[in-house]
């Protein structure tokens, strides 16, 4: 198990402790898919991205900002962060699939990997509640850590390809 950071010398569960580490500016992108039946986003697009229940998007931007400055509620050893930039997007890629994306930044002492992932896939499921009286056949796939930046190493997809 040597490596893993959550873990300490007698193989139990631990948070990291951040106390040495430098503070640096820290970055993360991550995207989830959510591909609909192509009647769904057919419909999805003739509305305008609304459903019975509201702006679709406006809605999962907003699920996934309030995720992303809750990741250390859901996740047990992330630091609470001072969040200072959440960007979510979400627009349809391949002719059925929305691709949510969000990008969030820090100058902290530990890196935002997890709140990026988790405000991605909020607002994913968040598109899945909104849009389930019209099909169960939606799909949320691709939930990925796109890149980031600060820390040790920066990171970027396709760098592990």
């Amino acid at each position: 198990m040597s490596g893993l950071t959550h873990v300490d010398a007698d193989g139990r569960p631990t948070m990291v402790d951040v106390g040495d580490k430098p503070t640096t500016r820290r970055t993360a992108v991550a995207e989830a898919r959510v591909q609909f039946p192509p009647e769904v986003a057919a419909q999805l697009r003739e509305s305008g991205l609304r459903s019975a229940k509201g702006p679709i998007v406006d809605t999962a931007i907003i699920a996934g900002t309030m995720a992303v400055k809750r990741t250390h509620d859901l996740i047990p050893f992330c630091h609470p962060l001072p969040v200072e930039r959440c960007r979510i997007s979400a627009q349809f890629g391949e002719s059925d699939v929305l691709v949510i994306r969000c990008e969030v930044a820090v100058v902290h002492k530990t890196g935002v990997e997890m709140e990026a992932l988790t405000g991605a896939s909020v607002a994913a499921l968040t598109v899945y509640d909104m849009c389930k009286a019209l099909s169960h056949a939606i799909r949320i796939d691709g939930i990925r850590l796109i890149e980031k930046t600060g820390g040790k190493r920066d990171f970027e997809e396709a760098s592990w390809r």
